[in-house]
């Protein structure tokens, strides 16, 4: 990567948990994003704390799962802790290796288990450009999706200005692909796959994705590729697969 040329990655980690939660993958993940190597990371489903599973499950890390993800590749993290529940809690979070500026994080739930938000944060590239990233996860009922949607199009309309570059990257859990209306006409973003390959990437279920619920949402940066992950090692770890994106500033 030049200094103005960046990759970004987007990941719901299931809280550290293959599918079904057979199987506690977090260094598999761990491993899987430093073999990739992107500058920032997009991550859904951080579990920042579980009393029962921090005794029982024997390789539970002493950090929370953000922290242990970044610590040997990525010098600046974001964890924001929205759902809570009585063994813990977990939500959204950034891995990025260039400084964070500034961040806020707003809830998109009215559920306190649900890990529904809209994480923002402000970072500056080694070309002295800021860059806009923000990370969500959204509802499952379209309903609550479409109420989500339209916050997040006037939280970004009111403190992102249009000559900002920006990226918002998750799981919107937008199988019927209502997500693009908001996302093009109000806020004039384009989603990287749909630019680069015609559809959306496919990433759930792991093990035979179908559903086109991931995406990366750009505006002020020129696309240069789209990246998919889709081998046997992916399909191991959680129950979505990644998703990434090479990204280029103007």
């Amino acid at each position: 990567m030049t200094d103005r040329t960046f990759k970004i990655l987007t990941y719901n980690i299931h809280k550290g948990f293959s599918v079904a939660n057979r199987r506690f993958t977090l260094f598999g993940i761990r491993d899987a994003l430093e073999e990739i190597d992107p500058d920032v990371i997009f991550l859904q489903e951080l579990q920042g704390e579980h009393h029962k599973k921090s005794r029982h499950v024997e390789s539970w890390p002493l950090k929370p799962q953000g922290e242990f993800l970044a610590e040997n590749r990525w010098p600046f993290s974001l964890y924001a802790k929205n759902a809570v529940y009585k063994k813990g809690h977990h939500g959204n979070g950034i891995l990025c290796k260039y400084p964070i500026i500034s961040w806020h994080n707003q809830n998109l739930s009215r559920a306190k288990f649900a890990s529904r938000s809209y994480l923002h944060a402000k970072i500056l590239l080694p070309s002295k450009i800021s860059l806009n990233l923000v990370c969500v996860h959204l509802g499952l009922f379209e309903a609550e999706r479409e109420m989500q949607l339209a916050q997040i199009a006037q939280t970004i309309e009111q403190t992102i200005p249009d000559n900002e570059p920006l990226i918002m990257a998750g799981d919107f859990n937008d199988w019927r692909k209502r997500a693009l209306d908001h996302m093009k006409i109000d806020l004039g973003l384009e989603e990287a796959f749909l630019h680069y390959e015609g559809q959306h990437a496919r990433t759930f279920p792991v093990w035979r994705p179908t559903l086109q619920v991931d995406r990366i949402y750009y505006r002020g940066v020129k696309l240069q590729e789209a990246l998919t992950f889709s081998n046997k090692r992916w399909r191991k770890l959680s129950d979505h697969l990644p998703i990434g994106a090479i990204f280029r500033c103007p």
